[in-house]
């Protein structure tokens, strides 16, 4: 699951990054307003995280502007004001769920975990696993197998399969795919999409296996929904 934290507070920020990474979240950071609503508005994210008080864009404005363009990320509001008429503003504006500072991380946990229930296309509890046939990436163990066989995946390759079992049987653009694997890294090329699916196609298949990975000519890569 991919999570955003727009914090200003950037010691803040990189250990809720540390305590969510540890439970093998995929995690960006943004540290002022206008780059967060910006990452956000992408739509690769699951859940994000939003301080109140922000650099440039406060986080109710965020929300609103997320909500207005209907992006199906969750929202957590964090803030300092715990009345409740900021609870009610923070909900107003759009925000799914709502955190005062400080807070137990275990809490955090907890709530995103939640929000990932409520958001994700689940069935049966929280989202443990995507498959595709024989084909397995284990969310909670951040394992990946085929069959028998395990996939020694490195992080940037285990993003790219992430991204395509969520998306089976979709096309989608180099770009899309650049948006999601690298979305916070500067000046990587497209070309690097084409890079990385090959390098996954070498680990997904084995002598006698079926190549999942269609290339759409022109425009990116589909993972065949028919894989047997």
């Amino acid at each position: 699951m991919r999570v955003l934290v727009i914090e200003d507070d950037q010691r803040l920020a990189r250990l809720i990054a540390r305590v969510l990474e540890e439970e093998h979240y995929q995690v960006d950071l943004a540290y002022e307003g206008a780059t967060g609503l910006e990452l956000v508005l992408r739509g690769i994210y699951d859940v994000a995280i939003i301080d109140w008080m922000l650099p440039e864009r406060d986080g109710p404005s965020i929300c609103r502007a997320v909500r207005l363009a209907r992006v199906p990320t969750a929202l957590l509001l964090l803030t300092a004001r715990g009345q409740v008429e900021d609870k009610v503003a923070g909900f107003a504006s759009g925000a799914d769920d709502y955190m005062v500072k400080p807070f137990a991380f275990e809490e955090l946990l907890a709530r995103v975990r939640a929000l990932s229930r409520r958001f994700l296309p689940l069935t049966g509890g929280e989202l443990q696993e995507l498959r595709l046939g024989e084909l397995v990436l284990d969310l909670r163990a951040h394992t990946a197998r085929r069959g028998l066989r395990t996939l020694d995946l490195t992080p940037t390759e285990w993003n790219l399969l992430e991204y395509l079992l969520r998306h089976t049987g979709q096309t989608l653009s180099r770009q899309q795919i650049l948006d999601y694997v690298w979305s916070y890294e500067q000046d990587v090329q497209p070309q690097m999409v084409d890079v990385y699916v090959s390098y996954l196609r070498r680990k997904l298949n084995g002598p006698g296996e079926r190549d999942p990975i269609t290339t759409v000519r022109g425009v990116g890569y589909r993972l065949e929904a028919n894989l047997v």
